[in-house]
């Protein structure tokens, strides 16, 4: 579950990160007496409130000198569709903005902290560079970076914080204060069951020293049944259109970039399923988990948000009978299939009880599946039936 960045941003000052203390506004009514109480001066920074990143370069970050430029911005922005390198061509919509007083910067840094899973640690991750995408720093200057693991017990100590301060070159007049805030944002991460917490740009600011200027706050989906006051948070646009299709009849969906669509039963051989089809140079279009036990109105469902896909070029189907048998599954598919008239390649592969009869079934039913034994058969087959 992700956050806007004025939920992050609240969330921040609660456990004690200095932020700049805007305002929200869903109208453009609503405009000046957020001025007013961000103190009436200008320039202010009017924020498109969205979920996703790079607004600044899509303009959907604003410096205005004067009433007039803000009322130009939210004009612009709010009730339309802002495009980014990361929302796709079509957009994502701006219902709301964050109209934040301005300040000076006199120097930007950037900081996460995250779940590195190679080492089953969490990391702080810092740069010099802040302001920047840190994934195209990564990649061209990965010295900018630096990567501090943490025992997540103890969390982040004192002079373990010092150092990353330290290596920033944080002035000394500001380190204690930066200190504090990477300690609470450690905390906080774990005290919220996060898997990111994001500060770009972390700034030292003339008028309030260490600032949180933008935020960002993943929490983990799993453990959202703790967090009963975190429901209030989420928005319609928290999930892209498929994803909240599939929350709203019970499986498990994520879009991806590739051709080929998955329908599995159960997330370790949906994960191995796609990389069973990266081996033999496919590339999957989606995670998809419909569980131990679907049924044919979810089968129905899946085949619905796949082919919505304009990417998906054939689909790999590839279940293990064990909750279910699989003529059961066979007969799902079969029904399912005819009922969204799916016209492109589906390959199916079955594997548990009853398979020899769910194989017959799907054989018999004059629908043209592509069958195989194997997953490495299904994958080959998916691939070639793709291009």
């Amino acid at each position: 579950m992700k956050l806007l960045e004025y939920q992050a941003k609240k969330l921040f000052a609660e456990w004690g990160v200095t932020v700049a203390g805007g305002k929200v506004i869903t109208k453009a009514s609503q405009l000046s007496a957020a001025i007013k109480q961000c103190g009436g001066k200008y320039p202010v920074v009017v924020k498109a409130q969205v979920y996703a990143g790079g607004r600044g370069k899509a303009g959907g970050v604003v410096l205005a000198k004067n009433l007039s430029e803000a009322k130009a911005a939210v004009k612009r922005l709010l009730g339309n569709r802002l495009v980014t390198i990361q929302s796709g061509k079509d957009g994502v919509p701006v219902k709301a903005l964050l109209i934040d007083p301005g300040v000076t910067l006199l120097k930007e840094y950037y900081l996460s902290i995250l779940i590195e899973r190679s080492k089953q640690l969490p990391i702080i991750v810092a740069s010099k560079e802040g302001g920047v995408a840190i994934e195209e720093l990564a990649k061209t200057n990965p010295d900018a970076i630096l990567k501090t693991p943490f025992d997540p017990l103890m969390g982040l100590l004192t002079h373990e914080a010092r150092a990353i301060a330290k290596w920033l070159e944080i002035p000394a007049a500001h380190r204690e204060t930066a200190v504090k805030q990477l300690k609470a944002l450690a905390k906080g991460f774990f005290a919220t069951d996060a898997s990111l917490v994001e500060v770009n740009p972390w700034a030292l600011t003339k008028e309030k020293g260490m600032l949180a200027l933008d935020g960002k706050v993943t929490f983990d989906d799993s453990a959202l049944f703790k967090y009963p006051q975190w429901d209030k948070l989420k928005t319609a646009d928290a999930d892209g259109p498929s994803e909240a299709k599939s929350r709203e009849i019970g499986i498990n969906y994520v879009a991806l970039d590739g051709t080929i669509g998955c329908m599995v039963n159960g997330a370790g051989l949906a994960m191995a399923t796609m990389d069973v089809i990266k081996l033999h140079g496919g590339e999957p279009a989606n995670f998809l988990d419909v569980g131990g036990g679907a049924g044919v109105d979810q089968v129905r469902e899946a085949f619905k948000l796949i082919i919505a896909d304009k990417k998906v070029k054939a689909i790999l189907v590839n279940i293990f009978g064990g909750i279910m048998k699989c003529d059961v599954i066979a007969q799902g598919v079969i029904e399912a299939t005819k009922s969204v008239k799916i016209k492109m390649p589906l390959v199916v592969r079955l594997e548990g009880t009853n398979v020899d009869l769910g194989r017959k079934m799907l054989d018999e039913s004059g629908l043209g599946f592509l069958t195989a034994k194997t997953m490495d058969e299904a994958a080959s087959k998916a691939v070639q039936a793709a291009r």
